[in-house]
């Protein structure tokens, strides 16, 4: 199901990213985002979706081209990495002349503010022609309204830390997991008290540190990757 509203967390999103935060940024909701216009005649529509990686945007692209089977020409571009990296994009002008469909489509995506994102613009020719110029501005401009009116949310890595630590120490513990976004997924009590928190990777270490400092170094920390 395409989605075509914009989510009430988007600029919350984008301006912790912008703040400096290097493990979380915007991407695209779960949904597909699509918008449409006319340009000189021509029906041209933007769909957005949330690519990981260069497969998923691959196999968005071939959704939306067999959903449009008809249309002129199904320009897409993909940047699947964090905002602004190229190490792992792509382009197709489909038939296009050569520059003017694909590659600023792409200079919107790197220039967006999201990361793992995916685009086709499809375009539904009107009988009159844009120019080199005119195209150019069609396509990028199609990315960029879709853009400015897509539903974000926060890419976060998270990891889970197994924590024990002296009963004396645990309520204090608990009071600091909150300042760190921790969340306690399970609890064991016997010689000592045992944790098992969930947190985003950002502050892994920093947690660690307070913990140790908190207790003299008494804490046993383990941090373990996220399963699956």
């Amino acid at each position: 199901m395409v989605n075509t509203s914009r989510s009430a967390v988007d600029l919350r999103a984008r301006a912790r990213y912008a703040g400096g935060m290097s493990t979380r940024y915007p991407i695209p909701g779960p949904s597909p985002h699509r918008t449409e216009e006319m340009i000189s005649r021509s029906r041209f529509i933007v769909t957005l979706a949330h690519a990981p990686d260069a497969e998923s945007a691959r196999a968005f692209i071939e959704e939306v081209r067999s959903e449009f089977p008809d249309a002129t020409h199904n320009c897409w571009a993909f940047q699947a990495g964090p905002p602004g990296s190229t190490a792992s994009v792509g382009m197709s002008d489909d038939g296009e002349p050569h520059g003017t469909a694909g590659r600023p489509m792409l200079n919107m995506l790197l220039h967006g503010g999201v990361g793992e994102v995916a685009c086709v613009v499809t375009r539904y020719f009107g009988g009159t022609k844009l120019g080199t110029g005119g195209l150019v501005r069609a396509y990028g401009g199609m990315v960029k309204s879709g853009l400015e009116t897509l539903p974000v949310r926060e890419r976060v890595v998270l990891v889970r830390m197994d924590v024990v630590l002296e009963y004396g120490a645990i309520t204090l513990f608990k009071r600091m997991l909150p300042a760190f976004e921790a969340q306690v997924v399970l609890e064991e009590f016997g010689a000592d008290g045992r944790f098992l928190l969930e947190l985003p990777e950002e502050h892994a270490d920093a947690l660690g540190f307070a913990l140790a400092e908190m207790t003299n170094g008494t804490v046993l920390v383990d941090v373990l990757p996220m399963e699956g």
